[in-house]
Parts: structure tokens; C-alpha cells; sequence
């Protein structure tokens, strides 16, 4: 099980920075889809960065063994930006598609609820 959080927390890190990286350095891009208008430029900057920093916090702590605790509290905000998101884009579509972003939101999510619950209750670091 240890090895499969691992996995996870890995591949939520990579998504979250991304995530995190594409919010803060291409907003004319991120511009281009309707969910965009809920939030002004310097919200979905601040989404950015708390995702960046959200991805550092998954692997970090958890590999150094100091504050291990904070791993958990990354993803369960993770988790609660995820759902944000998700409401902010399903007011907008629904569908279906790999071009949704509400697709990825959730997913990211799940993975997120997995990472927090895993290193919480499952196999906790400390």
C-alpha cells in the first residue's frame, strides 16, 4: 500500500504543478475556456500557486520525513480546491470529453482523496 501512495502522491504532485504552472504562466490560453470568467486574473494566479505549492508539500515532507503531517493536509486542500473547480466547470458542461476540463478536475480530486485518506488513516508517515 505504501508503495502504491507513493505512486500517487507522485503522479498528483506532477498533475498539481502543471496544473499550478499552466494557471500562473498561460493565462491567454486558460482565457479561452468559458470557466474562465468566474474568477478574475489573479484568482486563477492564486489557484496557480497554491497548487504549486500543494505539489511541493505532497512530496517534500513526505520524503524527508519532516513535518510529515503537512502530506495529508496537502492533498485533503487539494481535494477541496478540486471540488471547487469541479462545481465552477459543471456550470458550464457536463459532457464528457477529454477537452473538459471538469473531467481532469475530478479525477485530480479522487486521486487527491485517495492520497489524503492513505496517509492519514492507511499508512500514515510519522
Amino acid at each position: 500500500m505504501n508503495v502504491l501512495l507513493w505512486v500517487c502522491q507522485g503522479v498528483l504532485a506532477l498533475f498539481a504543478f502543471s496544473g499550478g504552472a499552466y494557471k500562473l504562466f498561460n493565462f491567454e490560453e486558460l482565457a479561452k475556456v468559458p470557466a474562465t470568467a468566474a474568477l478574475p486574473q489573479g484568482g486563477w494566479s492564486a489557484l496557480g500557486v497554491f497548487e504549486i505549492v500543494c505539489a511541493i508539500l505532497l512530496i517534500v515532507p513526505a520524503a524527508t520525513r519532516w513535518m510529515p503531517v503537512l502530506t495529508p493536509i496537502a492533498a485533503t486542500g487539494l481535494v477541496l480546491e478540486s471540488l471547487f473547480l469541479a462545481v465552477l466547470d459543471a456550470r458550464y458542461s457536463l459532457s464528457l470529453t477529454a477537452t473538459n476540463p471538469l473531467v481532469w478536475v475530478v479525477a485530480m480530486g479522487l486521486v487527491a482523496a485517495f492520497v489524503a485518506y492513505g496517509r492519514y488513516a492507511i499508512r500514515p508517515l510519522a
